[in-house]
């Protein structure tokens, strides 16, 4: 048979079998690789490589399998997703709220200006916004769970044609009404980190702090909608109002996203001056921040949603509060433990004796034992700070330290004389009766 027979029935064959069926072809299957080897239809006609036209070449991925014997075409072809649930890490019984929930963390982690180191960022964010933007449309999702992913992949897809692969995304619901891309910015709002310093006394006991920052705010002028007030919508001049276009590549007429509204069928002029269409608008913020009970340097505090506003009004950022606690000139912290000194002098070292010392209750009367080191230490049981999420409390430590008298009167110094003298008396004797043993 000649080759241009041969051209005419695949022309034929691939009409019949998308344009006759609702779901254009939808029980054909998909095979990922370049073309090559021998094309066989209806187990007839075998075309080596080179021989069908080229332009005929992308559309044969697109023959359906339910036409008599026809087999699928081995051609070039998009290699298939992984199933879009498992893309946003969800159930198949999963909750509109819950699949909202899940894209927004993948879409902030993945989004590329977040990656602009890692090559493969660009690729897993479409995947995920690809797989939102099918699973958050309750219509959608209902044919994707009817299909199944490959089928319902193709039939959206329109075959491997020029369109195929063609994904929008989801955050342009809104945005591209405006006539602005969010492409320039991290989806969601902005997380802010700031350092809150605290007295010690603050950060054992608790309190209550504000703490103010800048970071983006919702804009007053447009109240967050991007475009001036009592601005109105227009209807897309390209698709009419419709929210797709047609593409027709060869014989195929694929329907497409309209690239001009984004499929929302509309779009509008003007942005907001304040805010030149970005709904949010950069100013200082105050949080009010309760600190709890024996936080310590370096502690990291997660407020959720108190960050930067999110322009789409759904996901704000986080606020991160890092506390810095101040020296106490009195007590040292050691985790739960505080550590003091307690200043002896001479008498209360040798004789013993009582002595006031600081807790973080208050001043209590420590007994101090006669004979008392330099150095030497006691233990206050539950006189320390209060251990987070316990009830259990640290301890207190008592370091004492010997105070040597630098101006004796007169009086004083005959007494230590006198001492000195006895001692010496006693180191003698005590030599003496050593050596007679």
């Amino acid at each position: 048979m000649v080759r241009s027979n041969g051209i005419k029935l695949i022309s034929l064959i691939a009409r019949r079998s998308i344009f006759n069926n609702p779901l254009y072809g939808g029980g054909y299957r998909r095979f990922g690789s370049s073309a090559h080897g021998i094309y066989k239809i209806n187990e007839c006609f075998s075309y080596k490589n080179g021989v069908v036209n080229s332009r005929y070449r992308s559309h044969f991925g697109m023959v359906n399998a339910g036409y008599g014997k026809t087999r699928s075409i081995h051609g070039t072809s998009y290699m298939a997703a992984k199933d879009y649930y498992d893309t946003l890490g969800v159930s198949r019984n999963a909750t509109a709220s819950e699949i909202k929930k899940a894209y927004y963390g993948l879409a902030k982690k993945w989004h590329p200006d977040a990656n602009k180191d890692d090559p493969e960022a660009e690729q897993r964010f479409q995947e995920v916004s690809k797989a939102y933007e099918v699973l958050k449309d309750e219509e959608k999702r209902s044919q994707y769970d009817q299909l199944g992913h490959e089928t319902f992949e193709a039939s959206a897809n329109g075959g491997a044609g020029a369109d195929a692969g063609h994904w929008r995304n989801p955050f342009q619901d809104m945005s591209d009404i405006f006539g602005f891309s969010p492409f320039g910015r991290n989806f969601g709002g902005k997380d802010v980190k700031v350092a809150l310093e605290l007295s010690f006394m603050e950060a054992v006991q608790g309190c209550t702090k504000n703490v103010v920052f800048k970071t983006e705010l919702p804009c007053e002028t447009c109240g967050g909608s991007g475009v001036p007030p009592g601005t109105k919508p227009e209807t897309c001049r390209r698709c009419k109002g419709a929210g797709m276009t047609i593409s027709q590549t060869g014989p195929f007429r694929i329907q497409v996203t309209c690239p001009q509204c984004g499929g929302s069928g509309k779009f509008v002029k003007n942005v907001c001056n304040s805010c030149n269409g970005q709904r949010v608008v950069r100013g200082p913020k105050s949080v009010k921040v309760n600190i709890m009970p024996g936080v310590d340097t370096n502690e990291e505090l997660r407020m959720s949603r108190s960050g930067g506003a999110d322009p789409d009004g759904n996901q704000p950022g986080d606020l991160y509060v890092v506390i810095k606690v101040r020296e106490d000139p009195t007590f040292r912290r050691e985790g739960p433990n505080i550590h003091v000194d307690a200043a002896l002098n001479i008498t209360q070292a040798i004789l013993g004796g009582t002595i006031q010392v600081p807790t973080l209750t208050g001043d209590v009367v420590l007994k101090v034992r006669p004979g008392t080191q330099p150095g030497q230490k006691v233990v206050l049981k539950g006189k320390g700070i209060k251990t987070r999420n316990s009830y259990s409390y640290g301890d207190q430590y008592v370091h004492f330290n010997v105070s040597m008298p630098t101006n004796l009167t007169e009086r004083q110094r005959e007494l230590i004389e006198e001492f000195a003298k006895e001692e010496q008396a006693e180191d003698v004797k005590g030599a003496a009766a050593g050596a007679s043993r």
